[in-house]
């Protein structure tokens, strides 16, 4: 863990990332749990004491009250940071995504207040690689049906004949720090790898044993196209009907992205008439929505949270689609690495030394 920590400039066994603890800063964290809290007071990072407090909201449900005398807001990305959530926190210097995603954060709000944005580029390459490849075995084998079936009492086979990967072409989409440990996975199992991305680096291909094609060349040739690009204007919808069309029929889905990468009605109407085999997401579409049905039925919550709930409904519904809560990056060594870089961020900002800075 060691290593990769050091590896995007966090603290390392030579770093008191517990100076923090002393500063002047007035720091708030967003979006925790237990696992975090307690994560955040050991040794690692040392956040105690009355300039830190944390809440398990997300920004905007906090009063303004409580972000009056805010200078750091550490966020996750439930927390929608943009202008008006600015406006309520007309102290703060720094937002510090515990994500290496930051399309929560109006970047361009951030500019034109002064405030520094920064984010942890690196943390869950390993974990969020193995999940994919759980995701692509889940519905590869049809273990969800299979185990489902068994908690009933049948141990029948019928309609549980799955597919083996070796031999498989898997299709890249970003070979970025994530993808490209997709792509060592599927070399180690025999698939055929190829990869799409903007920066293709000819030695990597040659040393990993993979090819770098054309986005149309992945659609058309991939058995299982699997997602790791950033969400950008020019990104979002990259899974539409246009281009669903011109992937090999009944090829597998994997997103463990963000979720406005795929156009999810297009991916449903696709799923019911087979031209995608089978989806595994850990994102889906509007999944910041979730939980405002209680609203909405109230008469509180936007009519998109509707859309939202029902397409929820309808993938959960269909046996070709694996479902999880957006928990690939969600393993212990994970979750620690990213605390201990979060505080890293906020320490060097402290030391007016900032880094891992996007905006």
């Amino acid at each position: 863990m060691a290593d990769d920590v050091r590896s995007v400039e966090s603290c390392d066994e030579h770093e008191d990332c517990s100076a923090l603890e002393g500063s002047a800063e007035v720091m708030m964290f967003f979006e925790t749990g237990p696992w975090d809290e307690a994560g955040l007071k050991a040794p690692d990072c040392g956040l105690e004491g009355p300039n830190y407090r944390s809440t398990r909201k997300k920004l905007q449900e906090v009063g303004d009250e409580e972000l009056a005398d805010l200078t750091v807001a550490s966020v996750f990305i439930g927390s929608r940071v943009d202008a008006e959530q600015l406006d309520r926190m007309p102290n703060v210097k720094l937002v510090c995504t515990r994500s290496t995603g930051y399309d929560h954060i109006d970047l361009e709000a951030c500019r034109e207040r002064g405030v520094s944005a920064c984010n942890v580029p690196a943390y869950a390459e390993h974990t969020v690689a193995e999940h994919c490849f759980g995701l692509m075995l889940a519905l590869s084998r049809k273990i969800l049906k299979a185990h489902d079936r068994t908690r009933r009492g049948d141990f029948s086979l019928e309609g549980l004949s799955g597919f083996d990967l070796k031999g498989k072409t898997l299709g890249v989409v970003g070979a970025g720090a994530i993808g490209l440990r997709v792509v060592r996975i599927g070399v180690a199992m025999g698939m055929n790898v190829l990869a799409f991305d903007v920066r293709p680096q000819s030695l990597l291909s040659d040393v990993m044993q993979f090819r770098y094609v054309s986005l149309d060349e992945i659609f058309a040739e991939s058995d299982i196209v699997s997602l790791h690009v950033p969400l950008l204007p020019q990104t979002r919808h990259m899974i539409n009907r246009e281009t669903i069309a011109k992937m090999k029929r009944g090829a597998l889905l994997i997103n463990t992205a963000r979720g406005e990468l795929v156009d999810t009605d297009a991916l449903l109407e696709a799923l019911a008439r087979g031209q995608v085999g089978g989806a595994g997401l850990d994102v889906i579409e509007g999944e910041e929505r979730i939980g405002d049905e209680a609203q909405m039925a109230a008469g509180g919550a936007p009519r998109e949270a509707l859309a939202v709930a029902v397409q929820r409904y309808a993938l959960l519904n269909r046996e070709d689609v694996v479902l999880t809560p957006h928990m690939a990056f969600y393993s212990r060594e994970a979750l620690e690495r990213l605390l201990i870089v979060t505080c890293g961020n906020i320490r060097a900002f402290v030391e007016g030394e900032p880094r891992n800075v996007v905006s």
